[in-house]
């Protein structure tokens, strides 16, 4: 395993995400996604956590089969929700046991179970990465949120906080976003706080209008012009040049992204394969 924070030294990473399947079928979908993006050769893949005993499980196997059974580097996801702070002291240390040593640092969204809500002793992300650095060994990434974090009381708290906990970690990868200059301005406002650690561009393509609400849903509203491109790319071809228009826009994000110096693009996978291979080749990436 290569730690992210090298990878990002030597210069830009490319990076996918991946969620744990629930099912068969959620599983051979996985493991297809993964044969068609492997030849790709990812600086490193993440593995996303919902919380929970069942989700660490999942994350867990599913990390330590990556690094076992391919040539993937994957980053192990991890959430304060629904742990108490022992028990997410006792995953960083099985983390380590097998060989994982690249961590996303996440608050995590409240569980919906009331009674792991209960036991969430740790409230902020800033707080599991100081746990992380005592336990050792780990590369940490943290999540950014070019538009504010939605539960963020103003948008100039939200960059406070996230430069505090950058200082602690070693990178972040951003919540998805639309245009480049969210990004700008959130990488000005970091450099207004003194901080200067890499920051990877987080890119989800809209590829359906129905998933426009589901993105305002996450924190990340689909901007007008957008949806206005989506909907005439449909009323022009149906669904099928509607997700040809959708990786059009990622990809010229994506150009801009690159040329105004990001260090690297993350890209959301949704565990599905085909927009990200056609963003990649569309960027001639390697």
């Amino acid at each position: 395993m290569t730690k992210v924070s090298d990878l990002l030294a030597r210069g830009r990473t490319y990076s996918f995400e991946f969620f744990p399947p629930k099912n068969d079928a959620e599983q051979a979908r996985l493991v297809q996604t993964l044969l068609e993006l492997q030849p790709l050769r990812p600086s490193f893949v993440s593995v996303t956590y919902r919380g929970g005993p069942s989700s660490r499980e999942r994350t867990t196997g599913l990390v330590v089969s990556m690094l076992r059974l391919t040539d993937l580097n994957p980053m192990a996801h991890l959430t304060c929700a629904g742990h108490t702070r022992l028990e997410l002291a006792d995953i960083l240390v099985s983390f380590r046991k097998a060989g994982i040593e690249n961590l996303m640092a996440l608050a995590g969204d409240p569980p919906g179970d009331a009674a792991l809500e209960g036991r969430s002793e740790l409230a902020h992300a800033l707080e599991l990465v100081e746990l992380a650095r005592a336990v050792g060994g780990f590369c940490i990434g943290v999540a950014a949120h070019p538009k504010g974090h939605p539960r963020a009381s103003s948008l100039a708290e939200d960059r406070r906080y996230l430069a505090q906990k950058l200082r602690a970690a070693d990178f972040a990868v951003t919540q998805f976003f639309f245009e480049a200059e969210d990004y700008l301005s959130l990488m000005d406002d970091l450099g207004g706080h003194g901080v200067d650690k890499p920051v990877i561009p987080g890119i989800m393509p809209v590829t359906s209008l129905s998933s426009v609400p589901r993105m305002a849903e996450m924190g990340s509203a689909v901007p007008p012009w957008l949806v206005e491109r989506l909907e005439s790319a449909a009323e022009r071809g149906g669904p099928a040049a509607v997700a040809e228009a959708g990786v059009a826009a990622a990809t010229e994000l994506c150009g801009q992204l690159l040329e105004k110096g990001a260090p690297g693009l993350h890209f959301y996978t949704l565990n599905r394969s085909e927009a990200t291979r056609r963003i990649h080749a569309n960027l001639a990436l390697s």
